[in-house]
């Protein structure tokens, strides 16, 4: 291939990639906003919807619910059920979850609250210990997931 046919090739792949640019959204609950938070609670794009790691923080606060591992976990989910609200979304269409537990000790309590929002079969899971958590949490969970 000629320079020139290489020239124009790349010149007319650079001008016509902001036209199949894939259109991202932005999703929020609105739990935690005006609370100067760095980061949206999802973000959509292609049909995937990637979710912050969220943590057992009360709706509207800075502090984890009360209670322990499984009052933290509970919390952490009902967060993520609410995101997954806010993008029209279900337990349902979560196709991978990632699990960051300060303490790998914690993983039955934690597990025991988990397998009640998803039913079979499940999603992906990965898991791993963590050390210094946001606001000293036990627990911090991701997921994405992808629009039926």
């Amino acid at each position: 291939m000629s320079r020139t046919r290489i020239i124009l090739a790349l010149a007319f792949a650079f001008l016509a990639a902001p036209a199949l640019a894939a259109e991202v959204t932005h999703h929020s609950s609105g739990a935690f906003e005006g609370k100067g938070l760095p980061f949206t609670e999802a973000v959509e794009v292609n049909g995937l919807v990637f979710l912050s790691g969220q943590i057992g923080a009360r709706p509207g606060t800075l502090e984890l619910a009360e209670g322990g591992m499984e009052a933290e976990a509970r919390q952490t989910m009902d967060n993520i059920g609410a995101t997954l609200i806010a993008a029209d979304l279900t337990f349902a269409d979560v196709v991978k979850c990632t699990v960051m537990l300060a303490d790998m000790a914690d993983w039955p309590a934690f597990n025991a609250v988990y397998v009640e929002y998803f039913e079979a079969p499940y999603p992906a899971r990965s898991a791993f210990g963590a050390n210094g958590l946001a606001l000293g949490g036990r627990l911090e969970v991701e997921c994405i997931a992808a629009r039926p």
